[in-house]
């Protein structure tokens, strides 16, 4: 049997690889190798036997092949990372959904330590609450429009080396051909859903799977100095992390009959899971079987139709790049167990997503936790890539996902330059105001928009206004709560959503209020601002169906 090796992350010097195979048989090789070998200072060959020799092997932990990594490729992770958060600075403000209100209340955050928010104030939670730690800190320090854009440079470059750093530990090998693809997914829907907190815990749990998977020694410890950060993030990034760790362990462990189980029983896992929710919370919008929708791909489909069709294309072109793949490497034994447990958890990560409620009511808070399957596929994108990787993509196929790349961050600057025009116009409108009015948006997404509600109040409000209709405080599932009678913000979740959907009338106690809403049904980016009187209804004057 010959000896290979593996580049272990692409770090190119011999002292940096890994001999997989350790006995090599010189009657096999080549005579040249047969000679190189014979000459090496570890060879000791017993007298008249034939010559089997065991090759050193150079155990490395993750932690120091991470290391390493860095030291040999750090310009080029740099460059790489610059390019990564353009999309973070190419408009005036990132359009990222319930971004602009974390940063809003960030700024309610400060009023909260200066005494000057009635109502309001801090709840103990240690859970989805990272990205509004940074952006309280550091919004004091630079401002919060630039803490929004640190931030959220952060979490992007968090989930995207994390997916890279996964996709290298399963595979072997440093994944850059798939960094177009990873990218894509960077900036999916739940980017643009700016769900900030379980973005950055999955980032998180990526990272540290790829620390513990083939991992020990210091590598536990530094993922366990890690883990708080990914509960404090988010408590679904921190089930994954639980539940993927358990698995990638139990792959390498078990053998024969037993490893054949691991797969079934990941499907019991999820199915106990499902029920286990079922009889303990109340769900709405039951479990959907329309599987195809939880691949990964869904987290292309953004702002138009025009992304469902290149979602598609992308999905067709990688599982054809896959199988291509595949059918050149079947027959190779180190093919399938690289491929195998990768493979078995997005089978897993998929059938959770398709069990998955769109929604879960929970009794301690004002409003149910949503987009259950929708978040998970940020889980199943990356875990597709990462069985992408498993094969050898050829130059060609390379610049194919480029392109596809190209043109979803074409589609992406388009439409998120919409939205940015809209925030400024309702700059404009806000300051036409007197400090501290309160302001409430009845906006609807854009005529093919996957992404959900349109934010583009919150920020404006920054040091100027009160967003009355900000939806955070009354959920309950942030760190800011509110009190009834406050006058910053609607205490009634109930409320808050039916002001933003046009469904409210105004109460004697809400006023003076006024509403930004879209005045042109043939034009829904033009925005308008009216002074609401008291049993006003909010569809009045707006251009919703």
């Amino acid at each position: 049997m010959v000896g290979k090796t593996m580049d272990l992350y692409g770090l190119g010097s011999l002292k940096s690889k890994v001999m997989v195979d350790l006995r090599v048989e010189n009657r096999s090789n080549p005579p040249a190798l047969q000679a190189k070998i014979l000459q090496s200072p570890s060879c000791k060959l017993p007298v008249g036997q034939v010559p089997v020799l065991r090759l050193p092997s150079i155990r490395s932990s993750a932690s120091s092949i991470a290391l390493r990594f860095l030291q040999n490729r750090l310009g080029a992770i740099v460059v790489v990372s610059a390019v990564l958060v353009i999309p973070c600075y190419w408009h005036s403000r990132i359009q990222a959904g319930d971004l602009g209100s974390h940063s809003y209340n960030a700024w309610l955050a400060h009023l909260i330590h200066r005494g000057q928010a009635t109502g309001l104030y801090f709840a103990s939670q240690w859970n989805n609450v990272v990205v509004d730690w940074a952006l309280d800190g550091l919004g004091n320090w630079v401002g919060y429009g630039a803490a929004e854009k640190i931030v959220a440079s952060a979490a992007a470059l968090i989930f995207s080396w994390g997916a890279f750093a996964f996709i290298a530990a399963a595979t072997g090998r440093a994944p850059w051909d798939l960094l177009p693809a990873i990218a894509m997914v960077t900036y999916g829907w739940t980017f643009q859903m700016g769900f900030m907190n379980y973005y950055v815990s999955i980032g998180l749990a990526f990272l540290i799977l790829a620390l513990i998977w083939r991992g020990g020694g210091w590598d536990y410890a530094i993922a366990a100095a890690m883990v708080p950060f990914v509960f404090f993030a988010h408590p679904i990034g921190f089930l994954w992390l639980i539940g993927a760790t358990i698995y990638c362990k139990l792959s390498d462990r078990l053998t024969g009959r037993f490893r054949w189980m691991l797969l079934p029983m990941g499907f019991c896992a999820v199915a106990g899971v499902h029920f286990y929710i079922s009889h303990q919370y109340r769900a709405f919008d039951p479990i959907r079987l329309r599987a195809v929708l939880f691949t990964g791909w869904d987290q292309l489909v953004l702002y138009s139709h025009v992304y469902r069709i290149l979602g598609v294309v992308i999905f067709l072109a990688a599982s054809a790049i896959f199988v291509a793949g595949a059918l050149a490497e079947w027959k190779t034994r180190e093919f399938w167990q690289r491929v195998r447990t990768p493979l078995e958890l997005w089978i897993i990560a998929v059938f959770g997503a398709a069990m998955l409620w769109e929604g879960l009511s929970v009794p301690k808070y004002g409003m149910g936790v949503t987009f259950l399957p929708e978040r998970v596929t940020s889980i199943t994108a990356v875990l597709g890539l990462c069985v992408l990787g498993c094969v050898r993509l050829r130059r060609w196929q390379v610049a194919a996902l480029a392109g596809c790349a190209a043109a979803f961050f074409a589609l992406l600057y388009r439409d998120t330059a919409v939205l940015n025009r809209m925030e400024n116009e309702t700059v404009l409108l806000v300051r036409q105001l007197p400090p501290k009015t309160r302001v409430i948006e009845t906006i609807s997404p854009l005529p093919g928009s996957r992404v959900g509600a349109v934010h583009v109040l919150d920020r404006a409000c920054i040091e100027r206004c009160y967003a009355y209709s900000n939806y955070e405080p009354s959920t309950r599932q942030f760190r800011i709560r509110v009190n009834p009678g406050s006058t910053v913000v609607v205490a009634d979740a109930a409320s808050g959503l039916a002001m933003r959907e046009g469904r409210y009338a105004a109460k004697p106690g809400d006023l003076p209020m006024f509403q930004v809403y879209q005045c042109d049904k043939s034009d829904l980016t033009k925005l308008c601002l009216r002074d609401l009187a008291a049993g006003q209804g909010t569809r009045e004057a707006s251009s919703q169906p």
